[in-house]
């Protein structure tokens, strides 16, 4: 009689359970009603697996998944690829660094992280960067808080080198000494604020990239959000293609603008797009009354002469050299 009762149960949780899975299916397509795969080329990549397996292998690298990453390399035939092999050891070794430093200042440990900031110390100055100061600044109060005598050592010690940047910071510091058995109800309370910790973990992980010239997130993480930002526009100029049987471009670019956040945008150089070669004093980009950019080279090659009309090679607007001017970034 038991075996029964639960095999009845086992049999009705099966089917509430198929019961979901199918009406699964159903919202997604009410939910989803463009089809996303009208603005996706398969043939991207085409030749260029080993490009997008090395993206993936250091993605993974980069988030501190080292099993992970070591299981794709070999799944994906690149054990033998020296090129992988030998920057995958050299980035698994310095990104295990920083983790641990990272771990270590989410429990509150400055020490670690604080050392590498002295070891980096010239580098650190270069970018103007301040992690070394707000890694002071944060021991500083850690010690303030169970110890009066000890901050105020820490902070002769430490701060001197820091004067000429952070005069006014280190002098609210130093006078929260007063208030060193009371701080939380002081008028330095802001000082012991959490957001303070996940933000220095943040600056630490940017300036230990940036050392290493790499941005702070994955560029693949950044590929897939930027080009998730970019999907509706894509899909409706795609439609709007595709109704009109029309094409809006002779290269490979995007047709329309996509407005990105200042953080994803990188490039502080200019490209031509049409000889591929970066832009410089003596070849500057230039735009054409249409909008579009090309470096001055390229303009003189397509104009002939600096009355003559030619056409965009981006669009069907027609211009001279002489209505181009110049652009700086």
């Amino acid at each position: 009689m038991q075996q029964k009762s639960k095999a009845q149960n086992f049999q009705k949780e099966l089917k509430d359970y198929s019961g979901a899975v199918s009406k699964y299916g159903k919202a997604i397509e009410k939910t989803f009603k463009q089809d996303p795969t009208i603005a996706s080329d398969p043939t991207a990549f085409s030749g260029k697996e080993h490009v997008l397996d090395r993206a993936v292998a250091l993605h993974f690298i980069r988030q501190g998944q080292f099993q992970l990453s070591e299981s794709f390399i070999k799944e994906a035939g690149m054990a033998n690829d020296e090129e992988i092999g030998s920057s995958a050891t050299e980035l698994k070794f310095k990104f295990k660094e920083m983790y641990d430093i990272i771990q270590e200042l989410e429990e509150g440990k400055t020490e670690s992280a604080i050392k590498w900031a002295s070891e980096h110390h010239e580098e650190l100055n270069k970018r103007g960067s301040s992690l070394a100061f707000q890694l002071h600044r944060l021991r500083f109060i850690k010690l303030l808080e169970s110890s009066s005598m000890e901050a105020l050592y820490y902070g002769r010690t430490h701060f001197d080198e820091f004067a000429d940047r952070h005069l006014p910071e280190i002098r609210r510091l130093m006078t929260s000494l007063i208030y060193h058995n009371k701080l939380s109800q002081s008028p330095y309370a802001d000082l012991i604020s959490e957001q303070d910790w996940s933000g220095i973990r943040n600056t630490f992980q940017r300036d230990f990239c940036a050392l290493l010239n790499m941005s702070a997130d994955s560029p693949l993480y950044i590929s897939v959000l930027v080009g998730t930002m970019a999907l509706p526009t894509i899909i409706k100029v795609v439609t709007i293609m595709n109704t009109r049987r029309t094409e809006w471009s002779q290269q490979d670019e995007l047709p329309v603008e996509i407005p990105l956040p200042d953080d994803l945008r990188f490039h502080s150089v200019f490209a031509c797009p049409v000889s591929k070669e970066q832009a410089t004093a003596l070849n500057p980009p230039m735009m054409m009354p249409c909008g579009h950019v090309i470096c001055k080279e390229s303009l003189t090659r397509l104009s002939k002469s600096s009355s003559a009309r030619f056409k965009c090679p981006y669009c069907p607007s027609e211009s001279s050299a002489a209505q181009a001017v110049q652009v700086y970034f």
